[in-house]
């Protein structure tokens, strides 16, 4: 996957920032619950109708998702539930930045972007889930279309779009994910089906 490939480039800076947060005494829960707090500001920004800026601190939040599973790995302190508080406040960040997305257009008067935020949260935790349950039945399943990377590397690319084009880039990736995300799940739901016959 895509996310796989750009880990692979950038895994010595990540490890090397990994060694000085693990100097620090960081633990890989607390820089889970850092990152999901920024992701969280972050929706609030987007609420307030700065797009743009929201999208560029989408990247920087993405720093804290990529370093606390190294830091537990560093630290050999991967455990299970360290593994579920990543996915469940993945789920709730990726539902606090949509929601600030919302927010922001609901205010401006425009009530059909509430369809498509509707949609793409829905696939988006289906895809999620798909996963989850077929993990749950022993098949591995991390493939797809619109996995969580490509989600927010599309909406990162239309939010930093806006500052140049308007809405329109925006509106146009949320139309993408809200399709997309759902044959996702649909396509997940095919794989599990074509590996457990």
């Amino acid at each position: 996957m895509l996310s796989n490939l750009v880990r692979q480039r950038v895994q010595f800076i990540l490890d090397a920032v990994v060694r000085g947060l693990a100097r620090i005494g960081l633990t890989p829960n607390a820089l889970t619950l850092i990152g999901f707090g920024f992701m969280c500001a972050i929706g609030v920004v987007l609420a307030s109708g700065n797009l743009a800026l929201g999208g560029a601190l989408i990247i920087a939040g993405g720093i804290f998702d990529a370093l606390d599973g190294s830091l537990a790995r560093l630290t050999h302190r991967v455990t299970k539930f360290g593994a579920f508080l990543d996915s469940v406040t993945d789920r709730f960040a990726e539902g606090a930045l949509f929601f600030g997305i919302l927010y922001a257009f609901l205010e401006r008067g425009m009530i059909f972007v509430a369809y498509l935020v509707f949609f793409t949260l829905l696939g988006s935790l289906m895809v999620s889930y798909a996963r989850a349950r077929a993990e749950g039945i022993g098949v591995e399943c991390k493939e797809g279309l619109l996995t969580r990377f490509e989600r927010i590397a599309l909406l990162v690319i239309g939010l930093l779009l806006t500052a140049f084009f308007g809405d329109a880039p925006i509106l146009v990736v949320l139309a993408i994910l809200a399709v997309f995300t759902n044959l996702t799940a649909v396509q997940r739901m095919w794989l599990v089906y074509r590996a457990t016959r």
